[in-house]
């Protein structure tokens, strides 16, 4: 149990883990800055906010922990934006969704007064915004921790006991490897279920009421915030790229068997995404 954490710009993510925090104990107090006023505001009623700063700087004083959650491009700015300001020893965490600039920027911008260790977990939905956050929204989900070579291994051991503690099933992975592994399994379809909606929004407008389950299965997540995701790609540029270029020789394999009519092919193609799709977790 840390006596106080700190989290700073909470939207869906930032919001879960106070909710979660406050539900199973994990802190004895919790002190919140959102950016804009009115935000403020509201997060000052809700009875898993201990108390809400005006400042970042005066938010981490007295904190053991440090969680920023606000969009990637914004992390390390904050990071070094609090540096000055934490106590020895703290340690700092986000929940980004790119993992290599930010988890060496982070550490760098800390030197060696406080600890920053990169976090991701792997939750939330289409849906932003700190009204949207919920207490379990961790159980049972991955929480990659991305130390570096060169960070502390206590520190890096309270993170992973931190998501533990709050439902979730930390992976340590290294920063490069993070973001290798989510270029594939979750940048990787975002894409393709935003480039099926806007290439079937070239057709015919009236197609929309006709979609069933599969479609809208297929593209729930076209739903979310396009600034959001323009940030992630940016930050993640490269390794999308070799992704979309994997994919892309996957998609041609499949259309050339099917223009050379091998249907015995197309049917293994098939057949071994299915295979795939069986194999995953049941969701909590």
């Amino acid at each position: 149990m840390f006596a106080q954490i700190t989290i700073l710009a909470p939207g869906l993510l930032g919001a879960s883990v106070a909710r979660a925090a406050h539900a199973r104990g994990v802190a004895g107090r919790i002190v919140i800055w959102a950016r804009r006023p009115e935000v403020r505001l509201q997060l000052r009623e809700q009875p898993w906010c201990s108390a809400v700063a005006d400042t970042p700087e005066s938010a981490v004083r007295g904190s053991q922990l440090v969680l920023i959650a606000s969009p990637v491009d914004r992390i390390v700015p904050l990071a070094q934006q609090i540096a000055p300001h934490l106590d020895a020893g703290a340690i700092v965490t986000d929940v980004g969704s790119v993992k290599g600039e930010i988890s060496r920027l982070g550490h760098a911008a800390l030197g060696s007064h406080a600890h920053f260790v990169g976090s991701h977990p792997m939750a939330g939905s289409e849906k932003t915004g700190w009204e949207h956050g919920t207490a379990t929204l961790f159980d049972r989900r991955t929480c990659f921790v991305t130390p570096l070579e060169a960070t502390d291994p206590a520190a890096a051991a309270a993170v992973v006991t931190f998501w533990r503690d709050l439902g979730g099933e930390p992976a340590t992975v290294s920063p490069d490897k993070h973001d290798e592994i989510v270029a594939h399994i979750s940048h990787l379809p975002q894409v393709i279920a935003s480039t099926l909606c806007s290439f079937l929004a070239q057709k015919d407008p009236a197609w929309r009421n006709f979609a069933g389950g599969g479609l809208r299965d297929t593209t729930r997540i076209a739903g979310s915030d396009p600034q959001l995701w323009r940030t992630i790609l940016e930050q993640n540029h490269d390794e999308v790229l070799r992704a979309l270029r994997r994919f892309e020789d996957e998609l041609h394999a499949f259309k050339t068997a099917l223009a050379n009519r091998d249907y015995i092919d197309v049917t293994a193609r098939i057949e071994r995404g299915r295979a795939y799709r069986s194999q995953f977790r049941p969701i909590p």
